[in-house]
């Protein structure tokens, strides 16, 4: 677990918890003077991400998948039972959660509780709680409904899910993947938000927008 929580005067509480077989990195960020949470890909180990919200004594606002591959989607279910807070994703992306046991099926693993999705959420759309906002982009290429979450203060992030990773991007051989359309969601929506613009991988270590487009091997052509 990776607590990225700035200054002491900081609103901001992040925590970043890999969770499940294939670590995907859920991320709880809170506004630490309101106590309200935006709980991000909730993959698996609810148990876990309880304790972070425990401990902060954090209501959650928004539960959010950054897309609906199996790793990323695992607890939403157990999550939202328990948290009474609604789920978020891209109503591209829902024909693919539904499908959640198929994907289970494929990889060996028992089928997670599916549950419905309260909102859907498109690109161009902001995310508020407490006094912290996220800008919702629509970054398909590893999935239909593949998003990202921009969020411009205190400090720059960029929560990016499967789209970009330090030194590599979200693969495309999966159901609805399109590598010249992840190439194209990189170039169009977020190598524009600037060289300074932390960003934190759906897996993995975080980078930056300048490091990667400097030195990663699929956007040299960009």
């Amino acid at each position: 677990m990776r607590e990225e929580s700035a200054a002491p005067s900081s609103r901001v509480i992040h925590e970043i918890l890999p969770v499940g077989w294939l670590a995907c990195n859920c991320h709880i960020i809170a506004d630490a003077a309101t106590r309200e949470a935006l709980v991000v890909d909730p993959g698996d180990e609810v148990e876990r991400i309880l304790a972070i919200l425990h401990r902060h004594d954090l209501k959650v606002k928004y539960i959010v998948s950054t897309h609906a591959h199996i790793d990323h989607v695992g607890g939403l279910a157990r999550l939202r039972e328990l948290t009474g807070a609604p789920v978020l994703l891209h109503p591209d992306d829902l024909s693919l959660y539904q499908n959640v046991a198929m994907q289970a099926a494929m990889i060996g693993l028992p089928a997670p509780p599916v549950t419905q999705v309260d909102i859907p959420i498109r690109e161009g759309e902001t995310l508020s709680w407490g006094e912290l906002s996220a800008h919702v982009l629509h970054t398909p290429g590893h999935s239909p409904g593949s998003l990202s979450l921009y969020l411009p203060k205190p400090k720059k992030k960029l929560l990016a899910g499967d789209t970009l990773f330090a030194g590599s991007i979200g693969r495309t051989d999966l159901w609805g993947g399109s590598y010249e359309t992840i190439l194209r969601s990189i170039h169009q929506q977020l190598l524009p938000l600037g060289d300074d613009v932390r960003v934190y991988p759906g897996h993995g270590p975080d980078t930056t927008i300048g490091v990667e487009r400097e030195s990663n091997p699929f956007l040299q052509d960009l």
